[in-house]
This record gives structure tokens, sequence and C-alpha cells, in this order.
């Protein structure tokens, strides 16, 4: 079953209206599930962007000044609406994305739990107050919007990561120029004409299409404040400094290489079906995936044909085709990096328990079943590369201890997670590891929204991360000094500290 749908031409979405010149550059929109085109995409440059960041300045001033329970109050007949277009969403991200239906709305699940957050901004830009900090002197901060904002998102989440950054900094105050990937345009302006409906005024919002010139422009441009990025890390560290250089704030999430320790008293069987899970869904193009398997002492011989009993029963096929577990990956360039990074894996000494190369393709799309290759060396390839693809490896160690040091010792830090069955055993790894986000007996420990959410090391480069780590992103502190008595006669040279008088 494939998805009969045409997207025809995705414009831009600048001041609340499409904009789509009748010449300049297009992109087509493949499906990945059938390798057919299903439509175009406008791509613009430097004049779109300037476009798009001047609608957002104009619009800002107002917005910025909007009391924050009515910014409150448009997002959630945002939610609303994006609630009711659920399925429209859905079948829109399976037919760019080539995840399932299932996978999309677990998606749209997370990007309303993102809205939810927004909902309490009055609660989240609240300040402080010190009263009588100094002989009639208080002293009080507060929490203002920057202005303009950009976003610059990812193929694999075309809905979540997006509204996780726009929801807050519009609920801050902010107008936002957000430019998705060309590869996955059409959700993000399905996003912007909802918004508008619910009645966010033209230009807080915009959408933006492009390639690396776009993604160059909003970065350089004046007007713009803030830059969120969520991509690979050599990316994120070429746009952090970037940014940096121009004196912006950045948040720049990187790539990953997310590490499961099992201990030999976990539940295997549960491990098992949390290694599959995490690390071929949605073809494991995710930067929480599991994309290593730590297997310690006795677990690891029990521990490996279990996952290869799971992972040749995995179903892979169209993402809108009825029990499908894994759908296709993003392009034939992901599909043609994925092979070769299972060819070297074997070239330098790891054992394909599992091939996915051998599956028989159930179309033209850009198909490879689940790999697991056991016996991989933290010297190989696929243990330094991130391969975003559905490839487990599995490191054998001796103890907790040695597995804690494979963990740190590698530059990405978003997520680590410990299967066991030992509270002490799990309390230090959690204490120990260096990771943002950790999972205990949980396989994808993805925080919800109202925790923080980056990782550390070569997984995020920059300023506070997303979700509720956002609201301090998407604004800036001022504090107060205030007197209201008379002033003491005279002049004074004098530095006046707490508690002077």
């Amino acid at each position: 079953m494939t998805i009969d749908v045409s997207l025809d031409t995705v414009p831009h979405w600048i001041g609340g209206a499409a904009m789509s010149s009748a010449a300049g550059p297009r992109a087509k929109i493949h499906d990945p599930a059938t390798g057919r085109v299903i439509g175009t995409v406008v791509l613009g440059g430097a004049d779109a962007v300037d476009d798009a960041v001047m609608s957002a300045r104009t619009a800002a001033a107002a917005w910025g000044g909007t009391p924050s329970p009515a910014r409150a109050s448009v997002l959630h007949r945002f939610r609303a609406l994006l609630h009711e277009q659920l399925d429209d969403l859905a079948w829109i991200i399976t037919a760019e994305q080539g995840k399932t239906l299932a996978d999309a709305r677990g998606e749209l699940a997370r990007a309303i739990e993102a809205i939810d957050v927004s909902l309490s901004v009055v609660q989240q830009l609240k300040g402080e107050y010190a009263e009588q900090v100094a002989n009639g002197v208080d002293t009080y901060s507060f929490r203002q919007p920057l202005g303009v904002c950009a976003g610059i998102t990812p193929f694999n989440f075309p809905v979540m990561v997006p509204v996780s950054m726009f929801a807050a900094a519009i609920a801050c105050g902010n107008a936002f120029v957000l430019k998705p990937s060309e590869q996955v345009p059409s959700a993000a302006v399905r996003l912007a004409q909802i918004a508008t409906d619910a009645g966010l005024p033209n230009g807080v919002l915009n959408v933006v299409h492009g390639g690396v010139e776009a993604a160059e422009a909003l970065i350089d441009h004046p007007d713009v404040a803030a830059v969120s990025f969520v991509g690979s890390t050599p990316v994120a560290r070429a746009i952090y400094r970037r940014s940096a250089d121009a004196g912006k704030k950045v948040q720049a999430l990187g790539g990953a290489k997310n590490h499961m320790v099992v201990l030999p008293d976990a539940d295997l069987d549960a491990a098992a079906d949390a290694l599959v899970s995490a690390a071929y869904g949605a073809a494991g193009q995710r930067c929480m995936a599991v994309t290593v398997a730590v297997a310690v002492g006795a677990a690891a011989d029990a521990l490996v044909p279990k996952i290869a009993e799971r992972a040749n029963a995995f179903k892979v096929g169209p993402g809108a085709a009825l029990g499908t577990d894994m759908g296709p990956l993003i392009s034939a360039t992901a599909l043609d990096r994925v092979r070769s990074a299972l060819q070297r894996s074997v070239e330098q000494g790891g054992r394909l328990v599992v091939d996915g190369r051998k599956l028989t393709p159930p179309g033209a799309g850009y198909f490879i079943g689940p790999s697991l290759v056991d016996g991989v060396r933290v010297e190989s390839d696929l243990y330094r590369d991130e391969v975003f693809g559905p490839v487990l490896s599995v490191l054998r160690t001796e103890d907790l201890e040695q597995a804690l040091q494979i963990v740190n010792d590698n530059p990405y830090g978003n997520g680590a997670i410990i299967f066991t069955g030992s509270g002490a055993a799990a309390r230090r790894f959690s204490r120990e590891v260096s990771a943002g986000s950790v999972g205990i007996n949980v396989p994808i420990p993805v925080p919800i929204s109202w925790f923080g959410f980056g990782g550390w090391g070569d997984s995020r480069f920059g300023d506070d991360g997303l979700n509720y780590d956002a609201y301090r992103f998407y604004t800036r502190s001022k504090v107060i000094t205030q007197r209201w008595t008379d002033p003491t006669p005279g002049p004074s040279p004098h530095f006046v500290a707490a508690g002077s008088q």
C-alpha cells in the first residue's frame, strides 16, 4: 500500500500568506516508500530570508507587547486545531519522511505536549523580587523576548522539532522564521496555516525553504537574535561558531551514538524488545535511537540471539501499510550510506548476525532491513560514525566499570541507557555516565516536555536546550534596582552593597 497524494508545489509562508514566485529553483519531493516524485518545493535564498525576517521583525514589536495570557490563548487554539488535523498531518509526515503512520502520530503527540508546556508561559516567565536589599531599595527581575528567532530543522521529525522550537519562542513573545528540511517541507507550511487560522498575527510565524544559502542567510541576518538547530554534529558545530561570531544566542543539537548497557541481571527478553524498538524504529533515523548495545559479561551470549530473532521478525514496508514495523530510509543517498557502513563493518572484523541488505525490497523505495553486528570494536568506523540507519552494534565488556568507560569515552553524549535489576548499579550509572538524557530500563530516554532536553559533548553546542529549557533561551533577563524613598542627601562615590544604608 502506498500513499496516493499530490503535494504539487510547496510554497514559502511569509507574513501570513503562501509565497511562491513563478521563476526560481525548485526541488523534487520524493516518497521514500516508492522513490517517485510527489511534489516540488520552492527554494529560496537570501532574498526570501530577508522578506521573512522583515515580516517577523515588524510583527515582533506588537507581539512582544501582547500580554502573555493572550499569547497563550492563541497557542491554545492552535493546539485544538492541530489536534483536529492529526490524521492529515500524519499522512503528510509518512508521505514525505517514510515513517509509519503510528510513529507519525506519536511524533504529533509529542508536538502537542510541547505546546502544552508553552501554555504555562505566564508561570515560566515569572521573575524574582528582593525587597529592601538596601535602605529603601528593592531589586526585581523579569524576562523579555529577543525579537526575531530562527529555526533550522531536520528531516526526521518534520513536526515535533519545529513545534518544540517555535511554540516556546512565540509563547515568549518572539516572532519566528523556520527553515525546515527541503526533503519534508509540507508539514511546516501546514503548521503555519493552522497557526494563522488560530489567530496568530501575520508575520509571527514564517516558513522559508532552501538549502545552505538560506540557512547561512538566516544565521548571518543582523535582525535574527537567536538560532536553533537540530542535525548532524559537523553542521551543529559550524552553526554554533558562525552564530556566536555574529553575536547571536545559539542552541545547536548535533548527532549521537546512544549506548544501552545490558547487565547479566537484566530481564534479557525485555532488553531485547527494547533494543529492537529503539534501534530499528523509524529505520534508525532518530537522534535518540540506540545504536550500540554494550553487553556485559554473560549477558552477551544470551542477548544477541534474542535480538536477532526479533530483528528478523520485523516487518519492513511502506509506512502507510497496516502492520508495518519499519519504513524506508529518507533517500537513495541514505540507503547507499548504510549499505557502505555495513560492508566496512565486515571488513573491519564485525560479525554480521543480521544483514539488512538481504531484504527483498517491498517496492522501489529506499528500503533496507534491520541489521545486527556483533563483536564491534571501538576503533571501527561503525562505532565511531553516526550511521543514522537501522544498524545495531554489539560491544562486549567484562563489567559495568568497563562499560561506563566505553560510554564516557565516546565524544557524543545525547542519551545513555542501562537495563538491570540492580538499583545500586542503576544509581551508579545514572550518576557517572556522561549523557544529557539517561534511561533506566527505558529504551529511549526522551524526557517529557516539562523537563529540558539536550545532549552533552559533541551532541550539543551553545546555550540551553529544548522543551522546558527553551524559555530561558528565547528570552533575556533584565534586573531592575529601584528606590522610591527620599534619596540620601549629597553624592556618594562608593559602591553600595546589599544590606548597606
